[in-house]
């Protein structure tokens, strides 16, 4: 589980989002990140076990900086109001299907993966990869354990084309799928989830759930 504590610091960095804040109380930030650090290795240690891809990992590859890149954002906030880490071969900057762990105050926090905004090499070998096995693809993403925890594939704002890619049509049976953009699955998580002691079996689970997504994304990126 996390501190409550680091929940707070996050709370209250969403509420004064500056630098000379920041700097006054950076030694609750050290502590409300050495939390998250120590939550992530546990991760790593333990379902690593069941994910050896994963399992040299060490934290510090796959967590993301607080810091946010504001130079072509209208939102000059200096930082990040969450924790995040990409757990995935090759750590943070992979370009390999992986996991993911999100955590926000409010009830924002979730677990979950798969493969964000691929580049177009990789996006186009997953597309072929599951127009020629259409029926492996849609038996993972419809399966009773991955609908149970993440209800299916995410389609919020941004994540598919509107229109066929280029190359298929609307009568291909896997033509939904084909217009993903992204093929990842999140499974929510509230603050008083963030802190129960069950937050590791959880997080454990809903990887577990994800599997077998992650190994054929990747079966596809390194093909």
């Amino acid at each position: 589980m996390l501190q409550k504590s680091t929940l707070k610091f996050l709370k209250v960095l969403k509420q004064n989002n500056e630098k000379e804040w920041f700097d006054a109380h950076r030694t609750t930030y050290d502590a409300a990140r050495a939390d998250f650090t120590h939550f992530i290795a546990n991760v790593i240690e333990q379902y690593g076990k069941e994910d050896e891809a994963i399992a040299a990992l060490q934290a510090k590859d796959c967590l993301f900086r607080i810091n946010r890149d504001v130079r072509f954002s209208k939102n000059k906030a200096p930082y990040k109001t969450n924790f995040g880490a990409s757990i995935a071969h090759g750590g943070k900057k992979s370009i390999y299907a992986g996991y993911y762990i999100h955590i926000e105050p409010g009830n924002e926090s979730f677990a979950g993966g798969g493969l964000w905004m691929p580049e177009a090499e990789q996006l186009k070998k997953v597309r072929q990869e599951i127009d020629y096995n259409f029926a492996a693809f849609e038996q993972l993403v419809t399966a009773s354990s991955f609908k149970a925890v993440y209800g299916g594939l995410y389609t919020g704002e941004d994540s598919k084309l509107s229109r066929p890619p280029k190359g298929y049509d609307d009568s291909n049976p896997a033509i939904e799928y084909l217009k993903f953009k992204s093929f990842i699955a999140l499974h929510p998580l509230k603050d008083g989830e963030v802190t129960d002691k069950d937050l590791l079996s959880t997080i454990l689970q809903a990887f577990s759930a994800l599997h077998p997504l992650v190994i054929f994304l990747n079966t596809a990126v390194e093909g």
